[in-house]
């Protein structure tokens, strides 16, 4: 398990002063960057080798709320490799030890050449300790959308939702989603799948529907086909 600690800033909360869905996403991408960057596997060394971990998916869970000034601990631990495929879970845990927020993913290595998914080396693989997952509610991996969405205005991809792969970074999709949920929605589960990845200069055109207790964002081209799409479950 790898673990950092860090106090909650004033600029990294949102307009009620909490620390947003995708504020604790990119906790949880900066906590999995930093342990694979002190394995000697981590961005720089991927490159140079022409690979890359692409996410599929987030399972997220808010258990409990995180203000500006607040102490955290942010946890990561890979679970498990199979051929072409990582899985990894998250958490954040406040300064009494209680989990604020939980999380399981699963990665895609890929051929950044090709664009292809490739094996995943032993080199990278024995880098890290598997540990076992975190309880989770059970999920489908796929996220079903409902029928008869709403259109919203379509924008473009902005140079500012880039990563070092020059596509749009996951987070950034769940920022874009957040612009559509609904005043005074309080998220307890959040699901992403990602299908392809937009790049500057795309269009994104966005979807939504509140169905039931779960409101649905669909980020799609001009075609409808889905870049990410994402559900937010309140409790």
């Amino acid at each position: 398990m790898y673990v950092f600690t860090s106090k909650v800033r004033y600029s990294e909360v949102d307009a009620h002063g909490r620390l947003n869905e995708a504020g604790i996403i990119n906790y949880f991408q900066d906590c999995s960057d930093f342990q694979s960057e002190s394995l000697g596997v981590g961005v720089e060394y991927l490159m140079s080798i022409k690979h890359a971990w692409v996410l599929s998916s987030w399972h997220v869970i808010y258990e409990k709320g995180i203000k500006a000034g607040d102490e955290i601990t942010i946890a990561t631990w890979p679970t498990s490799f199979r051929g072409l495929i990582g899985t990894r879970n998250f958490a954040i845990y406040d300064a009494t030890g209680e989990i604020c927020a939980k999380a399981a993913t699963i990665w895609a290595y890929v051929d950044i050449t090709t664009g292809k998914p490739a094996k995943i080396t032993e080199e990278v693989a024995s880098r890290y300790t598997l540990e076992s997952p975190l309880e989770m509610p059970k999920v489908e991996r796929k996220i079903k959308l409902p029928e008869q969405m709403e259109a919203m205005t379509a924008f473009a991809v902005c140079k500012s939702h880039l990563d070092t792969n020059n596509h749009v970074n996951n987070g950034k999709y769940i920022t874009m989603a957040l612009e559509y949920l609904p005043e005074a929605f309080e998220t307890y589960e959040l699901r992403a799948e990602y299908k392809k990845s937009a790049v500057y200069g795309d269009m994104i055109y966005p979807q939504v529907k509140l169905d039931g207790d779960t409101f649905y964002v669909a980020l799609c081209d001009e075609e409808g086909n889905i870049y990410a799409g994402v559900a937010f479950r309140k409790m």
